[in-house]
């Protein structure tokens, strides 16, 4: 983790618990404590957080918009190598030249490692994706309008109509999930539907990529149902059942090996 992404992190951590220690850094960054205290201390310089004794405050208590579900960097440590694997599948399904749609998360996000050789129009409601692909590769990257959800790191817009949106038209979505069941794709929350349900109107193909922990988890705020997912990426743990139930709902289910 370079020095950008720490900082980062720093301030998502600080974002959702308002006070943070320099020891509770150390693991969560994976870096020494000399490391931890200059990057406190270079962000306190830039009036980004307060430095307290043994850690560090977050400088606001204005409240940020946030969504149900969990946070971006607490999903973002679950299921690394099975997101990752399921991944680069996904990006395997790609065309250079071709343009697509990719979903804010945790699993969407690990495509940006795949994509950085490719050569694709992408729009993207991704912050963090976004930053990733303008400064590791050659894809020409487009944001929708709209206000920065910190804690998801996703762009969402309050309004029916986004000019963005409205007037792109992708061969493929790439979209995670909070749940997969029988009954359809589950998301945690209304705002969230409202925006992928738009994004879902403007593509041929929709790809769903999701862990295997997403087919047992609950939820009750339908996105779609099954029948109009196109193909759905997981990994090695899926079990036979649940990819007979996708089949015969019309999906290509693709099993990321690790």
């Amino acid at each position: 983790m370079n020095e950008r992404q720490r900082h980062q992190k720093i301030l998502q951590l600080l974002s959702h618990q308002s006070i943070i220690t320099v020891e509770e850094l150390v693991t969560l960054l994976g870096a020494s404590l000399a490391t931890v205290r200059r990057d406190l201390n270079a962000l306190a310089e830039a009036n980004l957080l307060k430095r307290i004794h043994g850690g560090a405050e977050a400088i606001t208590t204005t409240s940020q918009p946030s969504l149900a579900g969990q946070p971006f960097y607490s999903s973002e440590a679950l299921h690394v190598a099975e997101k990752s694997a399921i991944a680069r599948e996904a990006v395997a399904l790609c065309r250079d030249g071709e343009t697509i749609i990719i979903n804010g998360g945790t699993t969407t996000y690990r495509m940006a490692e795949f994509l950085t050789q490719r050569n694709l129009h992408i729009l993207t409601n991704s912050f963090t994706m976004a930053d990733y692909l303008l400064r590791h590769s050659n894809n020409q990257v487009i944001l929708p309008g709209g206000e920065v959800y910190r804690e998801q790191n996703i762009i969402l817009s309050p309004f029916e109509h986004d000019t963005t949106v409205d007037h792109f038209y992708a061969s493929k979505m790439f979209m995670g999930a909070y749940a997969v069941r029988q009954q359809g794709i589950i998301e945690a929350d209304p705002l969230l539907i409202k925006a992928e349900q738009k994004l879902i109107k403007q593509t041929e193909e929709l790809i769903v990529l999701v862990d295997s922990s997403k087919f047992s988890a609950v939820g009750s705020l339908i996105l779609c149902l099954l029948e109009r997912v196109n193909t759905l990426v997981t990994d090695h743990k899926v079990s036979d059942a649940t990819v007979t139930m996708l089949e015969q709902a019309g999906i290509k289910v693709i099993v990321a090996a690790i």
